[in-house]
């Protein structure tokens, strides 16, 4: 049963390096060919929230390209630190990012794990939304228009927009 795994990989997945020697036994020379295995100590959680085990109660972890992602998430790796804030101008933001999968590297969710970018992404997202829902229609321009011209209007949608969003949350 060992075998089959071991055939399976073989043919799938050929191992990139080959270290074989040769012996001489009873006056032959063959070839022996040894496994490469590495293993890897190394802290790769950053600043995790989870509680780590004492050295001597670790077990290697065999990661490969397919439990990645498992492996990923069942460490949490983590990053705080403080930047200075951009935004404003003033004073620093703090940032504390997770990174649960892959994707929580792509620049849209580390803008959403932190606050104050996370509103900027959202208001960009909304007015992605408006754009593609404007497309093609002329009266919507029109309204958008008169909306920007006129301040009291534009704040008198904002607030009845703002208490129902309040309404829908109760």
């Amino acid at each position: 049963m060992a075998q089959d795994g071991q055939k399976f990989i073989k043919r799938n997945r050929s191992p990139r390096v080959h270290i074989e020697y040769e012996v001489e036994t009873y006056g032959s020379v063959e070839k022996i060919s040894l496994p490469f295995v590495m293993g890897v100590m190394s802290d790769l959680s950053g600043k995790s929230e989870k509680p780590k085990k004492e050295m001597a109660e670790r077990d290697f972890v065999n990661v490969d390209m397919d439990n990645f992602g498992e492996f990923q998430n069942s460490i949490s790796p983590r990053a705080a630190f403080m930047v200075d804030n951009s935004l404003t101008g003033e004073g620093k933001l703090s940032v504390d990012l997770t990174f649960k999968s892959m994707d929580d590297f792509s620049p849209g969710r580390v803008a959403e794990q932190v606050p104050a970018t996370a509103k900027l992404l959202e208001a960009r997202r909304q007015l992605s939304d408006l754009l593609a829902y404007m497309d093609g229609k002329d009266k919507a321009q029109d309204v958008i228009d008169q909306l920007l011209k006129n301040p009291d209007l534009l704040g008198t949608l904002a607030a009845e927009s703002k208490a129902r969003s309040d309404g829908n949350d109760a």
